[in-house]
């Protein structure tokens, strides 16, 4: 990820318009900004989430509250609290979320 020509700014995340997106189970709310070609989202799973899809779009992702389980396409299952993080190339390892108890998460890709 390369950032370039993005002057120093501030958000707040309150103020910027949700979009919703519906999983097989649940849905996510999606407050986007887009700095060129990167893309930050605060994302809200309600409890009960489940993708509707595999991703294979690369991220950086934080969990600020609440608890998410993340499943790669192998089977290999990884749980994140407040305070962790995964990072995972474009196109590397397919990957689908789900939350029992709904989570936050702060995402860029």
């Amino acid at each position: 990820m390369k950032m370039t020509d993005i002057p120093f700014g501030t958000t707040d995340w309150s103020t910027v318009e949700a979009t919703d997106h519906p999983g097989e189970t649940g849905a996510a709310r999606w407050r986007t900004r887009q700095f060129g070609d990167i893309r930050v989202r605060m994302v809200e799973y309600t409890p009960g989430y489940l993708a509707d899809h595999w991703c294979v779009k690369g991220h950086v992702l934080f969990c600020v509250s609440g608890e998410l389980t993340t499943e790669l396409e192998d089977g290999r299952i990884f749980v994140l609290s407040p305070g962790m993080s995964y990072q995972v190339a474009d196109n590397a390892e397919p990957h689908r979320s789900s939350t029992q108890v709904g989570a936050v998460l702060f995402i860029v890709d």
